[in-house]
């Protein structure tokens, strides 16, 4: 299977900045590339919502709250996906994932989600 590995979290104070970065590898065989990508966030008590999401094209779309400060991007040569994150708000305080969909290896295409764990963003007042 899939595996998505998020680094990058932290504490930082309002208005600070930070890149959130997400590795895919594959248990076994290489990735050749795959689809789309996401940033996810859980905030304590809330539901999941959508951050930002790519495909492979390069065509984005990001959460009307982070428009304007997150940038999202992708490598496809090295299957990894970033989150730059600037201005950044108390309320933005959360667990961010990432996501991926349509994967293809050396041994086969998995059209299905994968998860990482998630990296914990603190933001400071």
């Amino acid at each position: 299977q899939v595996q998505l590995v998020e680094s990058g979290g932290g504490l930082v104070q309002a208005g600070g900045s930070l890149r959130l970065s997400c590795a895919a590898s594959a248990a076994s065989g290489s990735i050749i590339s795959v689809n789309a990508m996401g940033w996810y966030r859980q905030a304590p008590g809330k539901q999941r919502e959508l951050v930002a999401h790519i495909i492979r094209s390069g065509s984005t779309n990001y959460a009307d709250s982070v428009k304007g400060r997150f940038t999202i991007s992708r490598s496809n040569a090295k299957n990894t996906l970033y989150l730059q994150m600037n201005s950044l708000k108390p309320e933005d305080t959360a667990v961010y994932s990432c996501n991926a969909r349509g994967v293809a290896t050396m041994i086969g295409y998995y059209d299905q989600e994968f998860w990482g764990k998630g990296t914990l963003v603190t933001v400071s007042s």
